[in-house]
């Protein structure tokens, strides 16, 4: 049997330094790369030693009205484990952002909120 994980999810934004800086922010993650990419584009690997997210631009990105959850291969949201729920959620409210459907269900509490770019992010704490 092989031993595999997720290293990456690639997306699409609009400042791909915004969301970079942002998702460091708020999980403690590290810029692990950026450089240019793909189209002329920009891209940032952000995360830890062992898995992260590629955040990419070419800096003409199209605004879309498409319901992820109804799009075939559409990115409904990505799930975020944290140590401490309430001090990340503080950091994601001072920001600005709105969060919902809080829930305390087994095995962790969780929120969600969306961002900019329309990206809605799962935070769980299994503590």
């Amino acid at each position: 049997m092989t031993n595999a994980f997720l290293e990456h999810v690639n997306f699409t934004v609009a400042d791909p330094a915004k969301t970079a800086a942002q998702l460091c922010n708020w999980f403690g993650w590290k810029i692990r790369w950026h450089g240019p990419s793909k189209d002329n584009g920009t891209t940032y690997h952000v995360g830890n030693d062992t898995s992260y997210v590629a955040i990419y631009s070419t800096g003409t990105s199209a605004e879309t009205t498409e319901n992820s959850y109804a799009t075939r291969g559409g990115l409904n949201h990505i799930g975020i484990v944290v140590d401490d729920l309430d001090a990340t959620e503080k950091k994601i409210l001072a920001g600005g952002y709105k969060t919902h459907n809080h829930a305390d269900y087994e095995p962790g509490r969780r929120f969600y909120f969306n961002d900019e770019n329309g990206i809605e992010f799962e935070v769980i704490s299994y503590h």
